[in-house]
């Protein structure tokens, strides 16, 4: 089967060797996801993508939404600094032992708490969160699913979708300041999403992960940007198929990506 030369491209530029390690370079990728990748350059506005079709395609958010809810939050006062005490956990044990003690938003944020932040989503309430969704056009905008589940996947009801080109979007729109969120705020949420920084580039983004019914990783995401050589790169990952698709190996075929350009 002939490759489209975009996709070829991409694969080629994938397996160049880097100063951090050829032989360990993308070693996801070859795992057979089903790999949705954008990757825009602000400087130049050129978009590369891996499958067109499926950076088209929507399927839930998951905890990249924390994103949105995170700025929602701050525009309406419910959170305040980075570092501030937040989250107070309630005594309920769950499995993602991080989960289970009183979080900053910085923490929270870090650890991807599900309850801190569906907590948010209710303090929001449903109809503030709705006029946000609709203000930024965050993918399909169906809010239906419940006030504090909306963005996780569920088999019993119909989650609001996106597609990684939609995220790419909506990210240099917030990076335009064409969206309703304060410099300020954006700037609390550019401190929390730090992630990764490097000699060659600084890397900000946010994971998500869904499971399926019996409780495998089915879905897994990857959304940000890279600012690296006086350069913005605004990228979204998600992927299915394959073995545990979550949103660690969603990250790490974007490390990897942006290494072998030698932009990380």
């Amino acid at each position: 089967m002939r490759l489209p030369a975009q996709t070829t491209f991409w694969i080629l530029l994938l397996l160049i060797p880097s100063v951090s390690g050829a032989q360990e370079m993308s070693r996801p990728l070859y795992k057979a996801y089903n790999t949705a990748l954008v990757v825009h350059d602000r400087s130049t506005e050129k978009t590369d993508r891996i499958n067109p079709e499926l950076c088209a395609r929507r399927v839930t958010p998951c905890s990249t939404f924390k994103i949105y809810n995170t700025l929602i939050g701050l525009e309406l006062g419910l959170l305040k600094a980075p570092d501030d005490p937040w989250y107070q956990w309630e005594g309920v044990h769950r499995d993602i032992e991080a989960w289970n003690k009183d979080l900053t938003l910085r923490e929270a944020f870090g650890v991807s708490a599900v309850p801190a932040f569906q907590g948010l989503a209710r303090q929001i309430g449903a109809g503030r969160m709705k006029e946000y969704i609709e203000k930024i056009g965050y993918g399909s905008e169906d809010i239906s699913a419940g006030i504090d589940t909306f963005w996780l996947p569920s088999a019993n009801t119909k989650p609001i979708l996106i597609s990684a080109d939609e995220q790419v979007a909506l990210l240099n729109k917030l990076l335009d300041g064409r969206l309703p969120f304060s410099e300020k705020n954006i700037s609390v949420l550019r401190d929390i999403m730090r992630v990764v920084k490097t000699d060659r580039g600084v890397l900000y983004g946010k994971t998500g992960s869904g499971a399926d019914a019996e409780g495998e990783w089915s879905l897994g995401w990857f959304v940000g940007f890279l600012e690296s050589g006086g350069k913005t790169y605004v990228f979204a990952c998600d992927i299915t198929g394959g073995e545990n698709p979550s949103g660690r190996v969603a990250r790490e075929i974007v490390e990897e990506t942006f290494k072998a350009r030698g932009l990380l």
